[in-house]
């Protein structure tokens, strides 16, 4: 496969972009190689400038559940935008948006809109921090909550410590607040709690997409809820890439554990760019202008945004099926892959939830961090490039998850498994 002027492309982006990217992972930096610059989406299918086309197994990682270019919700964009782009003002669209959102997540009785899952982060925990009246936060290594300040703290190892910054220019009086813990070990949460009397929300990926795959077990979530309810802490869950994905009722609804706050994004935008985040109502009346806790955006509830997620929901809502469908196809296509390694004596782990799906090229099942970094990256890297080259697009970094939407058949999964296959067999040939 040839990929000259997406070369030439990358050359030319990073003497003005740094790295070339708008987005670290999109740099290719953790496969080799380089990044294919996209021209157009359409249905399944991404197609590069140099006019190659491939299988998309991102999605433009996660928001779009129906594909790229779907009739509905590009219909909705359009006659938005036809009525004006930004207004900075009130707008019915909000409302009904909100409404969706609030009919569907049992925890949420009120949201806010905003503009990217970073930000909705970001102000939950500036809403925990104002309603508890504490300053601690305790986050879970291998979980990642958007790039603001208070949660760029490096993973921690064995027991829970406080943070250090894992960027240059976060200064460590921003993270110094931030406890780390084990995901799926309760032990050194209920550690991060007898470190500290401060602690104001406890902030987890119950269905983790950024270590790869990795879903919390439910018991370990019923813990942390305890956990949280004994010390006066709130729960958020965060499902900016697992709302509406793995469920349509969110994580609560299949792990009986429901969050105080929720944050969301992604596929509440349709491909826009959109964040939310919502919880109980007391909770939700500390924000201002209700109360004392300042958040505002310029371009929160956009018009054409909430056009395109309201779009998005209605048609995920009225083909409610339509995950469990998803699901199917995830499994075989996980499954199928692990199949065709195991026959060359390659070992995978796999997993899915709804239209999400992981896998590591690992001995033994990831439950944490530590697990995921244990895999291997090597095979990992040469499997993405023979995908790429045979035109499947898979996400360029063993640390995240793919995502099936409803343009993907059965077709292309059967075709997808055969030519993971044949790499298998190369790599087993050397």
């Amino acid at each position: 496969m040839k990929i000259e002027a997406s070369k030439k492309a990358f050359q030319e982006a990073q003497e003005l972009i740094p790295g070339g990217v708008d987005s670290p992972v999109r740099a290719f930096s953790s496969v080799g190689g380089t990044p294919v610059f996209i021209t157009e989406g359409k249905g399944a299918y991404l197609k590069d400038i140099d006019g190659n086309e491939y299988v998309d197994y991102v999605q433009s990682w996660g928001p779009l559940i129906f594909g790229h270019r779907d009739e509905t919700i590009e219909a909705a964009v359009i006659d938005a935008v036809k009525h004006g782009l930004s207004f900075g003002a009130p707008t019915l669209a909000e409302t009904e948006l909100a409404k969706m959102v609030v009919e569907l997540f049992d925890s949420i009785d009120k949201v806010r809109f905003v503009s990217s899952g970073t930000e909705a982060v970001m102000s939950a925990i500036r809403l925990a921090r104002g309603y508890t009246g504490r300053d601690d936060i305790v986050k879970f290594t291998g979980c990642y909550h958007g790039h603001s300040d208070s949660l760029l703290v490096q993973a921690g190892s064995g027991a829970a410590t406080f943070g250090n910054p894992s960027s240059p220019g976060v200064p460590a009086d921003f993270t110094k607040h931030t406890l780390l813990a084990e995901y799926n070990n309760i032990e050194s949460v209920k550690q991060c709690f007898r470190d500290s009397k401060d602690i104001a929300c406890v902030i987890i990926e119950p269905i983790a997409g950024n270590m790869g795959l990795v879903p919390a077990d439910k018991e370990f979530l019923h813990e942390l809820r305890e956990l949280c309810d004994e010390n006066g802490a709130l729960l958020i869950f965060d499902e900016v890439m697992s709302g509406f994905r793995a469920t349509l009722h969110g994580a609560e609804s299949i792990t009986g554990v429901k969050p105080d706050l929720v944050t969301l994004g992604k596929v509440i935008g349709g491909g826009m760019p959109v964040g939310a985040f919502g919880g109980r109502r007391e909770i939700m009346a500390k924000l201002s202008p209700e109360g004392p806790v300042y958040q505002a955006g310029t371009l929160s509830g956009n018009p054409v945004a909430m056009a395109a997620g309201h779009a998005a929901l209605t048609k995920l809502k009225s083909n409610a099926r339509v995950i469990d469908v998803l699901n199917k196809r995830a499994v075989r296509l996980v499954e199928g892959m692990r199949e065709a390694a195991a026959k060359e004596g390659i070992t995978m782990q796999v997993d899915t939830r709804g239209s999400m799906f992981g896998f590591f090229f690992n001995e033994k099942p990831v439950k944490n961090f530590q697990d995921a970094t244990e895999s291997d990256a090597e095979l990992f890297a040469k499997f993405h490039a023979g995908m790429l080259d045979r035109g499947f697009y898979f996400a360029c970094s063993l640390y995240e998850t793919g995502f099936i939407s409803t343009a993907i058949t059965d077709a292309m999964i059967e075709d997808t498994i055969a030519a993971a296959s044949e790499i298998f067999k190369e790599v087993k040939n050397g």
